[in-house]
C-alpha cells in the first residue's frame, strides 16, 4: 500500500492530466496521460492512464516510480516504497 503523501502526488498528476512515465516493480515502463484514481475488478487501487488512446488501469502497489514528463510547479519524480 502506498502512503497518503504518495497518493496525493498521483492525484495531482491526474488532476492536471500530466504525461507520466510509470516504472513498475516488474521492470516494465509505461508512458501515458494520468486520468484518475480508480479501483479495478479486484478492488485494488489503480491509476487510470491513457496509453495510445486506450485507458489502462495500473495497480498502484505495482509501481516503483512515477515521473512527470512535462515541466510543472508541483513535482518531477515520486519513488514508491
Amino acid at each position: 500500500m502506498i502512503s497518503c503523501e504518495q497518493h496525493d502526488y498521483v492525484e495531482i498528476a491526474c488532476m492536471y492530466n500530466y504525461l507520466i512515465k510509470l516504472s513498475l516493480n516488474s521492470g516494465d515502463e509505461l508512458e501515458g496521460i494520468a486520468l484518475d484514481v480508480k479501483r479495478n475488478v479486484n478492488r485494488e487501487e489503480c491509476v487510470k492512464v491513457k496509453v495510445d488512446n486506450t485507458d489502462v488501469l495500473v495497480v498502484l502497489d505495482s509501481v516503483s516510480k512515477m515521473e512527470v514528463l512535462v515541466d510543472n510547479p508541483h513535482f518531477k519524480v515520486v519513488i514508491f516504497k
